[in-house]
């Protein structure tokens, strides 16, 4: 590709020819051995190395930011008001996403005529008690949780590090010189790897493309249609007026400055594998500063699941529908209430929106076979419903930049 062709253009024109060729030769690959036998083997080979680059460089790169970004804020009373900026408008973006959910499902009601008997048969996870949950936060064994990827567990043990880092006074400040240097040295191992990604955008959606078809998207047409006009409704409602009101900035300075982090997330379908992407659109597009965009957005890839949320209210209205199972506005105000909070347990990897969904269901009585009609088309959903995540990750991000003074560009 030539190189005055934007990293942007290149990922773009990999995804659009990604989608043209899977759609072109899926029909044709159970006939054609050497589609079936070598190519599409080579590709999806292809996709699963852009995936495990991208998921090697989390564990260091969130780590050693955190400790970095904790440490840089150099007082503890603004680490904690950050925090609690953060927080808060997390869960306020993550309620409203599932209300906009809610009432796509209620326009578009996408599971009437269906009229399914609850005899599917489905495996889904059980849920977590919210106390395993809360107690799953904190490390028993820091090493383990960075053998294991468990980023809340890394995520608290980093700020617990950044924070002494603090208290230590010139001896901490040494330490956290040299984690300041491991990320930037993770950052420019970043650039590499994204170097190779319109390679690795081609193999996944022509992989998932050939794999799934147009086919399937006609039976589904209205779930997956509403699922996405509501998270195009939350990003340009809800992360528009953010930056207009918070960051006193138009909203296409927002939207072109976290593009590249949206298409990876779309296309990856893991906020935690996109998250090195998104740390560098938002300190080179947006102007955010190391400190803060160091520990908003590895805690948003962990907690924040805007586009998560939204899915769950369309699909638990799906699947209402689809059973003729009444949903009562008492118990969509339930579902809001648990997919907010269970949305602090969700992983930011594919697929765990289905394992969420559950637990969703549950709390509202609904039947858990429902799990078994979203899941054919789960993937085609948690390409837009991460991409959102991400969004509002970062628009999360520049709002809490704005509010603690920093100069966004």
């Amino acid at each position: 590709m030539n190189k005055r062709i934007s990293l942007l253009w290149k990922i773009s024109i990999g995804f659009f020819l990604g989608i043209i060729f899977g759609f072109a030769v899926g029909p044709v690959i159970p006939s054609s051995p050497v589609l079936s036998g070598y190519v599409m083997p080579f590709i999806e080979l292809v996709g699963k190395i852009f995936l495990r680059l991208l998921m090697m460089l989390i564990v260091p790169l969130v780590f050693a930011s955190l400790v970095a970004g904790a440490a840089s804020v150099g007082d503890i009373h603004k680490l904690g008001r950050i925090g609690i900026k953060t927080l808060v408008l997390y869960f306020i973006t993550t309620a409203v996403a599932i209300v906009i959910g809610l009432a796509c499902g209620n326009l578009f009601q996408p599971g009437i005529g269906m009229n399914i008997p609850a005899d599917i048969q489905a495996t889904a996870r059980e849920a977590k008690p919210l106390v395993d949950v809360i107690l799953d936060i904190f490390p028993s064994n820091p090493i383990a949780s960075m053998v294991n990827a468990n980023m809340l567990q890394i995520i608290v043990f980093a700020l617990f590090f950044g924070v002494a880092c603090i208290l230590a006074g010139e001896r901490g400040k040494k330490i956290a010189d040299i984690f300041e240097s491991v990320a930037e040295v993770m950052y420019s191992v970043t650039h590499m790897v994204m170097s190779f990604a319109p390679y690795g955008v081609f193999a996944l959606i022509a992989t998932t493309a050939a794999k799934f078809g147009i086919s399937i998207l006609a039976p589904f047409a209205k779930v997956i249609a509403a699922v996405y006009i509501g998270c195009i409704l939350h990003a340009i409602i809800v992360y528009s007026g953010m930056m207009i009101l918070f960051c006193k900035r138009s909203p296409m300075w927002y939207f072109r400055g976290i593009r590249e982090a949206a298409i990876t997330a779309f296309v990856t379908r893991s906020s935690s594998g996109s998250l090195p992407v998104t740390l560098a659109n938002v300190r080179e597009n947006l102007g955010v500063s190391e400190g803060i965009s160091s520990f908003v957005l590895p805690l948003g890839a962990t907690i924040n699941m805007d586009g998560t949320a939204l899915y769950q209210g369309v699909c638990a209205l799906f699947v209402a529908q689809a059973f003729n199972v009444p949903l009562t506005l008492s118990m969509q105000i339930g579902i809001v209430v648990t997919a907010t909070l269970a949305s602090v347990g969700t992983a930011g990897v594919p697929g765990a929106g289905l394992i969420m969904l559950t637990l969703v269901l549950t709390s509202v009585g609904l039947p858990i076979e429902g799990i078994a009609l979203v899941a054919g088309i789960d993937v085609i959903l948690d390409a837009a419903r991460t991409c959102l995540n991400v969004t509002g990750d970062t628009a999360v991000c520049a709002v809490v930049a704005a509010s603690e003074g920093d100069e966004l560009k």
